[in-house]
Parts: C-alpha cells; sequence; structure tokens
C-alpha cells in the first residue's frame, strides 16, 4: 500500500488546493496543522508537499534534513523570495498556485502509484532483416519477469508480425496497440498494465491483426503516453524497436537506457548493420552489439562491435530446437537452462542493479 503524502501548511486556501489536487489522484495524505514534523514522518513520505508559509517558520529554526521529493507550493507568484526558501529547503521544484497545478496533479499522481520506477528500458534492434531481435527481446522479457522484476514487453514494431504469435499469446485476452492509439498526455501506469494480456508473469503491448494493422503510423504521442506510464511501474521494460526511423519509434528510441544491436556474424549483416548504427543509433544513449552465431575466421563479437565502433554486450550462441518450440508455443527463453535464457540472465544481473546500466 502506498504511504500518504504529507502536506505541511496552515494555510487553509492553499491546504484545499492540496487535499484537492491528492484527492483527484487518489492520493492518501497526512497534514501536519502546527505540529514539528518528525524525521520518520519527513523521510517516509514518497512525496511532501510544503507550504511556503511552513517554510518561512522554518527559516527561524533548524530545517528539515535534505531528502528528494519535496516541492514548495505558494499562492503569491509576485513574492520572489520564495525561491531563497526553496533553496534552504532543499525543494525538488517551487511551485506557484494556480499556475502550476497541471504540473504538480501529475507529479502527485506519479507518487500514488507506488510504482519502483523508474524502469530499466532495454531496446532491442536488429543489425539486419532476420537478426534475431525479436527473439532476444522476447527472452529477455521472459527471463526479467522469471527473475521477479516487474516487466512489461512492447513490440513498436507494426509490421514485425506481432510478439504475440512468438510468445503464443495471440487469443490471450487484453488490448493491442490500436487501443491507444489516441492516447495523449498521462496514461495511468496501474490501468496501462492491467488492461494488457498478461502471460509468464509478464505484460504484452503487441498489434493485432486487423487489416489496417500497421497501415497507419503509430502517433509520437501515443508512443509517449505509453512509454511513460509503463517506465513509472518500474523493474524492467523491453522493447522490440524496428530498423526503420519514424517519429513513433524515435520516440521510443529516446526513452532506451540500453540498446542492444543483434547482429548475426557475417560481414553482409555488419554492413546492414552501420546503416542502423547511423540512423537509429545516433538517437541511443548506450547502443552495445549483441554477436549472434558463430562466426567465420577472425568475425566474432570483439570484430563485429570493433567494425561498428561500438561496444560488444556478449555473443549470443544459436539455441538448439528453439524454431520447434515456437511452433508448440513455447516462447524463446522459456528454458532457463538453455544457452538464450543464459545469456539474457547474466545480461539482466549486470543491467539490472539499482535499476541502472552497467558499465
Amino acid at each position: 500500500m502506498a504511504e500518504s503524502v504529507l502536506i505541511l501548511t496552515e494555510d487553509e486556501e492553499l491546504l484545499d488546493d492540496l487535499l484537492r489536487l491528492c484527492a483527484a489522484a487518489g492520493a492518501q495524505t497526512e497534514v501536519l496543522h502546527g505540529t514539528p514534523v518528525d524525521s520518520e514522518q519527513w523521510q517516509r513520505a514518497p512525496l511532501v508537499l510544503a507550504g511556503d508559509d511552513w517554510a518561512a517558520r522554518q527559516q527561524t529554526g533548524r530545517p528539515p534534513d535534505r531528502r528528494a521529493g519535496v516541492l514548495l507550493v505558494g499562492r503569491d507568484p509576485d513574492d520572489h523570495s520564495i525561491w531563497a526558501r526553496g533553496v534552504a529547503l532543499g525543494a525538488e521544484q517551487v511551485l506557484q498556485l494556480p499556475g502550476d497545478e497541471a504540473w504538480l496533479a501529475d507529479r502527485i499522481a506519479d507518487s500514488a502509484e507506488d510504482g519502483g520506477g523508474p524502469a530499466l528500458t532495454l531496446g532491442v534492434l536488429g543489425g539486419r532483416g532476420g537478426a534475431g531481435a525479436s527473439t532476444l527481446a522476447c527472452a529477455l522479457a521472459v527471463t526479467a519477469a522469471r527473475d521477479g522484476q516487474r516487466t512489461m514487453l512492447i513490440d513498436s514494431d507494426p509490421l514485425g508480425g506481432g510478439l504475440d504469435v512468438l510468445l503464443g499469446a495471440e487469443r490471450t485476452p487484453g488490448l493491442r496497440w490500436p487501443a491507444f492509439a489516441s492516447s495523449r498526455g498521462r496514461l495511468p501506469a496501474a490501468a496501462l498494465e492491467e488492461s494488457l494480456p498478461r502471460l509468464r508473469r509478464l505484460s504484452l503491448l503487441s498489434w493485432d491483426r486487423g487489416d489496417a494493422a500497421g497501415a497507419v503510423p503509430l502517433p509520437r504521442d501515443a508512443m509517449r503516453s505509453v512509454l511513460a506510464a509503463a517506465r513509472r511501474r518500474g523493474g524492467a521494460v523491453v522493447l522490440d524497436l524496428p530498423r526503420t526511423l519514424g517519429e513513433a519509434s524515435a520516440e521510443a528510441l529516446a526513452h532506451v537506457d540500453l540498446g542492444l544491436l543483434v547482429v548475426p556474424a557475417e560481414l553482409r549483416a555488419v554492413a546492414a548493420a552501420r546503416r542502423v548504427v547511423e540512423s537509429s543509433g545516433a538517437l541511443l544513449r548506450d547502443l552495445r552489439v549483441v554477436a549472434r552465431g558463430p562466426g567465420s575466421g577472425a568475425l566474432d563479437g570483439e570484430a563485429i562491435g570493433r567494425l561498428l565502433g561500438l561496444p560488444l554486450a556478449g555473443e549470443l550462441p544459436d539455441e538448439p530446437g528453439l524454431p520447434a518450440a515456437a511452433d508448440t508455443g513455447e516462447p524463446p527463453g522459456a528454458d532457463p537452462s538453455g544457452p538464450l535464457a543464459e545469456f539474457c540472465s547474466a545480461l539482466l544481473h549486470r543491467a539490472l542493479p539499482g535499476r541502472g546500466v552497467a558499465a
């Protein structure tokens, strides 16, 4: 259960505004009227809404220990001295109502969702067609979920045939991308997760197989809303990315913490991958190579990384029986002792501690 938002003010009008915004966001509140805040209350709250009247009184005493998630809120936009009080308090933001009400409402709603965010977001790209990017994306998601991470797998390639097929989930009930195509602004994270098909302990957002699937480009706003909501839930978000760059895929790339470029160990694949690096790779903060399959001669993973000017995330050997398993509805990575699952488990172990990306 989420902890309560802590409200510190004796200004009745400001208190009414803050309680109204918290109620609209579904956030529980704890209000202190003239009572000194103790260190446990101060540190436990996911968000502290400090009224400017309360902050002014702290100038005569010892201010609370600095912490993240403190917002200083006032009601007089002409009072520029509020900024000095914000600095003294160590506030994350200084806000004035009613002008900053929309921003504050979103921030309160984020704190009320009790996520473990922000999620580590992994994006998987194919160096060429048929490189195995979708297979690796599915295996990463299956492995993360099996290891106990809250996991969402997102198919951002409308022409890829649908990840639900690869996972054997095409008949699993839940919403697909067309239901979110008109999304704009803030999307409730819990509602998104609950609306999606769920299998093997992960949530899946894929495409349907309607006649118009992929015919109309997905709007950038829809991708932004979905990914922002997915990341607020914490854990791991895995994106299967298209090789072609459009508005929605460019937006997706901007959210990726670690990009993985799957490149078969062959010269033609390296040549094709170079084009992907020059386009999509330029939008990624961290892009690494996954070399797939045994190479011929000197073309191993290190060589592929050098040719592309990218660090090597690892070498992924082929897994016997993977196509046959897919025909029976067994998704990639389902066998925890297989080379694909072992590769994913090692990569996630390096990437997920502290929800940061390993160097």
